[in-house]
């Protein structure tokens, strides 16, 4: 008689359970669970998972991007993987270019560029840079719970601020507030914009798609805060996933807009590779019987398929459904006078910073 595999245990404060199979690898492990489903002593290891920081040596910070769909050229990403462990995170496959899975080890083994602020300093001072506006977290949130602790991205701020160097910033962490007193300054000089990320304002739809992030509630008083204090605001109603999470459009940009947000954008769900299997395990887990509605309206925005990679699509995708959910997006941030066009980011102000070892430029 064939055995059969127990289904993964939940692991607390994580979304990912057993091991996504990477790409890249050749050879797959797969954990034999059978004989050990019962026993609540043999699995109580895996159902708590620590998290690995690993040293980033990278030689270079500022990356630049040339997707046409993507409205900013450089970004700067202190961290590679993210402990907020959303399910349908789109950065998860960058996990196994490094030989790890986009699952649990994307959340759970974090690579961090100790040397960012370092290497910022060097690349600001080269002679061609222009003081172009810089993404903060284009790939992976810069205010992730380890943050806290090591202040990369906190020293990363401080030499923008030094340079005058404009910069852009999302984030679903309320831990940007802690960095309110070099924000309000670069604000007064119009060299920073904070987009706050909200997906749900549902706690216990957040706390399960997104286990290791802020409260909505938390994210809302964070825009009312930076607002508070001068800092030019948005929110970011992302991802939209369809038949969970866009009928609370309106809502969310209300809420946002009456916590002092000044502008709003949204984005489709993406799912490509393997943050397919991540999320869909997860959305059967969390919500049984919504999965099978979920997953036929995210089709009916891709033309059948689960994910579009193409370029304009795959952030607004298509057909009947889609086109809704734009539709619906337009008509509120208008309403609620989240439209206006924002002054862009100073760039003529831009100095060059102070070198690291304290010598001054010649020219």
């Amino acid at each position: 008689m064939g055995s059969r595999r127990a289904k993964p245990s939940k692991i607390v404060g994580r979304v990912g359970a057993d091991p996504v199979p990477n790409r890249f690898e050749r050879t797959h492990l797969v954990p034999d669970l059978e004989q050990l489903a019962g026993d609540d002593v043999l699995l109580s290891p895996r159902r708590s998972v620590p998290t690995q920081f690993l040293p980033d040596d990278a030689r270079s910070i500022i990356r630049e991007n040339d997707s046409p769909d993507i409205p900013f050229r450089f970004s700067v990403n202190p961290y590679r993987g993210c402990e907020h462990g959303c399910a349908y995170c789109y950065a998860r496959p960058t996990h196994e270019t490094l030989g790890l899975d986009a699952g649990l080890d994307f959340e759970s083994k974090i690579l961090v560029k100790r040397n960012a602020p370092r290497l910022l300093r060097e690349e600001l001072g080269r002679p061609k840079w222009r003081g172009e506006p810089i993404m903060m977290s284009g790939v992976t949130d810069c205010y992730q719970p380890v943050e806290r602790k090591l202040q990369i991205t906190r020293d990363c701020l401080v030499v923008m601020l030094e340079a005058r160097q404009p910069v852009a910033i999302v984030t679903k962490n309320a831990m940007v507030l802690r960095d309110l007193d070099i924000l309000s300054e670069m604000a007064a000089r119009g060299l920073v914009r904070v987009m706050i990320s909200i997906t749900t304002l549902d706690a216990e739809l957040a706390r399960s798609m997104e286990p290791r992030t802020a409260t909505p509630a938390a994210r809302l008083r964070t825009l009312s805060e930076l607002s508070a204090a001068g800092v030019t605001t948005g929110v970011m109603v992302a991802p939209v996933v369809p038949g969970l999470t866009d009928e609370e459009i309106p809502a969310i940009l209300d809420a946002a807009r009456r916590a002092g947000a000044a502008t709003a954008g949204y984005q489709l769900l993406r799912l490509p590779l393997s943050v397919r299997p991540i999320f869909f395990e997860w959305l059967a887990r969390a919500m049984p019987l919504k999965r099978d509605r979920v997953e036929s309206l995210i089709r009916s925005t891709r033309a059948g398929k689960i994910n579009d990679a193409e370029f304009a699509r795959r952030m607004r995708g298509t057909g009947p459904y889609a086109e809704q959910i734009a539709r619906t997006f337009s008509v509120f941030k208008k309403k609620l006078g989240l439209d206006t066009r924002l002054p862009l980011l100073d760039s003529s102000q831009f100095r060059a910073p102070r070198a690291a070892s304290g010598q001054m430029r010649l020219f």
